[in-house]
């Protein structure tokens, strides 16, 4: 019988082998439920996007899209609004066993489905004890977001395994005295597939870089010169996987992009005075769209240049009116943290919101509020840095539910405090009203 309580090693490995394979089972299901055809479903878009670039350069045709694309990129124009390194993984799945969508959904959901309950279950381990480890990983199993959309073929699944990843690596490195030996090594990979997958993930780094060296000067984990070496090491590896692309844009689009030319037109949209005082997530279909938005003497430059170019009319339109930027991010905390059903969501937009970040949104804040007062500060600082990092960068640009979902996994963390507490506080209940000394 696979124990919901584990007391000992034993217990907890096979209580994380039960729920490794039910997220397997979860997410391989979605995954074949999604089928071997690439679709537009809610959330969804980016996988056309990214179903179509990978035939793109298996044909031979590089980074360039088909038809008129998204954003505004015209038929057999380069692209590097998209990540490079995810279209390089489907690219990878289709040359070597053909066009085959299914499989490489099989392959990402297989590996979620092992990943991220052992990732969640190794930071609930070392920020807290085994309990909330094995309720943490229980609850990344069966969060629906995370089954959904690990079988669709988009960034999120591998991006948060890798927060994951560089979380864990940098609790390892912060928070205890062992040896780093090659850990530099394996954090600048996780920096570098974090970034490669979502440039803006490079927002946090000197954050994270800063919470490192910190804690060797305050807390002493290691010399400061040896923490200050392992980040620049770390910092190398990331730089390297960047150049590449970088001198791949300028060949393409003859000026400078560092990686992917999609946050000046985030920027600008999310901005863009079309919100007045209040962000709407998604324009609506009966009124403008978002490339009815961008100025009319604009569309001319090629897209690196557009990037650029409406990321100065952004940077011009909050200098303009900086109360209203203020009033308009602090707007898409309604966007951002929605837990609601709403009518304008389809089916099964309402049923993912409700019965994963909905149902568990008490138990996280009762598990913020009860970590905060039980545990050091500096326990916890790396998660509360991250959080609170992660959701300020995109209440100042861009609201969405799915940007939240490294946060989510995060925050599992803190609900698994909760489930662990209500549990201890049933067995002392069970053991009063039976006679039990406890």
């Amino acid at each position: 019988m696979i124990p919901f309580f584990p007391s000992n090693r034993l217990q907890e490995r096979r209580g994380l082998a039960f729920i490794i394979a039910v997220a397997v089972l979860l997410r391989v299901g979605a995954a074949l439920y999604l089928g071997n055809t690439v679709t537009d479903l809610p959330g969804t878009f980016d996988q056309l996007s990214y179903d179509m670039l990978a035939r793109q350069v298996l044909a031979g045709r590089g980074f360039t899209v088909a038809d008129d694309w998204w954003p505004l990129t015209p038929a057999g124009a380069p692209t590097a609004h998209w990540s490079y390194l995810y279209t390089l993984y489907l690219a990878g799945v289709y040359g070597l066993f053909g066009y085959q969508p299914l499989l490489a959904r099989l392959i990402q959901a297989a590996a979620a489905g092992v990943l991220m309950p052992w990732l969640v279950y190794r930071l609930g381990r070392r920020h807290f004890n085994p309990q909330v480890a094995f309720f943490a990983a229980l609850l990344s199993a069966v969060y629906i977001y995370f089954f959904y959309y690990a079988a669709t073929l988009m960034t999120e699944t591998f991006y948060i395994l890798s927060i994951l990843w560089i979380l864990d690596l940098s609790g390892g490195l912060g928070l205890r005295p062992a040896p780093a030996g090659w850990k530099w090594l394996w954090l600048g990979l996780a920096l570098s597939v974090a970034v490669l997958l979502r440039q803006v993930f490079l927002l946090f780094i000197p954050f994270l870089s800063g919470w490192l060296l910190w804690q060797s000067y305050r807390h002493r984990v290691r010399p400061l010169r040896h923490m200050l070496a392992l980040l620049l090491a770390a910092g190398a590896i990331v730089i390297l996987s960047i150049a590449p692309w970088t001198a791949r844009n300028y060949r393409a689009f003859h000026t400078f992009v560092l990686l992917n030319t999609n946050a000046g037109f985030a920027f600008f949209w999310g901005n863009h005075p079309i919100h007045g005082y209040n962000f709407i997530s998604i324009l609506p279909s009966d009124g403008p769209s978002y490339q009815d938005l961008i100025p009319p003497e604009l569309r001319a430059l090629n897209e690196a240049e557009l990037d650029r170019a409406l990321l100065k009319r952004a940077l011009d339109i909050i200098r303009a009116d900086p109360v209203r930027y203020a009033v308009l991010s602090v707007s898409r905390l309604k966007d951002y943290f929605k837990f609601w059903p709403s009518a304008d969501s389809r089916l099964i937009s309402n049923l993912s919101r409700v019965f994963s970040f909905g149902i568990l949104l008490p138990p996280m804040i009762y598990g913020l509020m009860y970590s905060t007062r039980r545990q050091t500060f500096s326990g916890l600082s790396l998660l509360y840095l991250f959080m609170g990092v992660y959701t300020g960068i995109h209440l100042l640009s861009w609201a969405l539910i799915r940007y939240r979902l490294p946060v989510d996994a995060v925050l599992l963390l803190f609900a698994a405090v909760a489930l662990a507490d209500g549990l201890r506080w049933l067995r002392r209940r069970i053991a009063t009203g039976s006679g039990a000394v406890v």
